[in-house]
């Protein structure tokens, strides 16, 4: 009753969230700040609706710039994402500004103030849709590189797509689809069903071999060159899982390069958002970047 409880819950605060987009358009709700250019910007969602908050920072001039969107991953608590603010990933966004890329960071459907029903349920642990869930996350990815090519200070190619857990599952999903201008595509930490009640009354990974099956799937169609980073104390997606998910990938006809690097802070899962981490992933971006540019 409690689950059920908390779920209604959960349900009813995300329409109510989702209210105050109804009377807005898309675009910059605010003015620039900061050095990075900083704006609150609203951003159609797949299907056009809702309006998802997003957090857009430039590089200074007018020139048109290279564009990369960056996508957050989901709280293991599903009472937590009505209440997620808006994202920032402040060290790979300043990374990124200061070599001349336009970020974009959308909060997809069903996340904080963009309100509208949560489209990337996977369903049940004993039977997940790792597959169609990735899809649904890469729908909101692409519906946010759309929008974004059609401002006059973005380079219509040469865009990169980077994820963080489930935003790093949607990018690997995306990858299956080759949208076109996109260059390359950067993993942290990709997955589903991490940190589920397991029966053994633990904290565990939710059907494992589904994960990698999916990203087979992903792999088949998949011509996009990506880079994988995954921490060795990654306590969603340990290692080992990170390489058979590779693997998968790559031998479906993927074009992945995983990049195992050691432990980072109290758990690797967080490299993409630690505040050393740019000092581990920052020239293995750089390498993988320099032949796309």
């Amino acid at each position: 009753m409690r689950q059920l409880l908390r779920g209604l819950f959960a349900s009813i605060l995300s329409c109510l969230l989702a209210l105050p987009a109804l009377g807005q358009s898309a675009g910059p709700q605010d003015a620039e700040r900061s050095v990075n250019r900083e704006q609150v910007w609203r951003i159609p969602a797949a299907g056009g609706s809702p309006l998802m908050l997003t957090t857009v920072m430039r590089p200074p001039g007018e020139a048109k710039a290279p564009l990369v969107v960056i996508n957050h991953g989901s709280p293991p608590d599903s009472s937590a994402r009505p209440q997620m603010g808006r994202q920032r990933y402040s060290g790979l966004s300043s990374w990124f500004v200061s070599r001349g890329y336009v970020v974009a960071l959308p909060l997809r459907r069903g996340y904080g103030a963009t309100g509208g029903a949560w489209a990337e349920d996977y369903g049940r642990c004993n039977n997940p849709d790792y597959a169609g869930a990735g899809l649904q996350t890469a729908a909101d990815i692409k519906a946010a590189i759309d929008f974004m090519r059609t401002q006059p200070f973005v380079a219509p190619d040469h865009t990169i797509v980077v994820g963080h857990s489930a935003g790093g599952w949607g990018t690997i999903a995306l990858s299956s689809l080759n949208p076109p201008g996109v260059s390359g595509m950067i993993d942290f930490a990709g997955g589903r069903g991490g940190h589920q009640n397991m029966p053994s009354g633990g904290l565990g990974n939710c059907t494992p071999n589904a994960l990698v099956q999916a990203a087979a799937k992903y792999g088949s169609t998949a011509r996009v060159p990506m880079l994988w980073i995954y921490a060795a104390n990654d306590s969603f997606f340990e290692p080992s899982l990170a390489r058979r998910m590779v693997d998968a990938y790559n031998g479906a006809g993927g074009r992945a390069t995983l990049q195992a690097v050691g432990p980072n802070g109290q758990d690797g899962h967080n490299l993409a958002t630690s505040a050393d981490g740019p000092v581990v992933w920052g020239p293995l971006v750089e390498n993988f970047l320099r032949p796309l540019r």
